[in-house]
């Protein structure tokens, strides 16, 4: 089923990949200077980075990620990202996050 590309950020892209109430994959675009605001939600977060490099915040502590590094993202935990360079994130979320659909 195609999901439309939404922009819920400026400079940033989302689609939906693949959806079921207990898992969702979604691919986000970014541009080069885009901000993810700190936010928090009860969904377990893998992010696999598929290109570009971003600087991460989770749960206080700072790291860079560039393409084929992946991480892990607690429930609950606050986190955001700046985009260094154009790219794109391939997120996963269990259970589904609604909100997206």
């Amino acid at each position: 089923m195609p999901y439309p590309e939404t922009e819920p950020d400026p400079g940033i892209r989302r689609r939906v990949l693949a959806e079921n109430p207990e898992l969702m994959l979604v691919s986000f675009r970014f541009a080069q200077g885009a901000e993810g605001p700190l936010h928090s939600h009860p969904h377990v977060q893998a992010t696999h980075v598929r290109s570009g490099r971003c600087r991460f915040s989770v749960a206080g502590e700072s790291f860079e990620v560039g393409p084929g590094d992946s991480f892990v993202i607690p429930s609950g935990a606050e986190h955001g990202c700046l985009c260094l360079e154009a790219g794109e994130l391939i997120d996963s979320f269990a259970p589904r996050r609604d909100d997206f659909l």
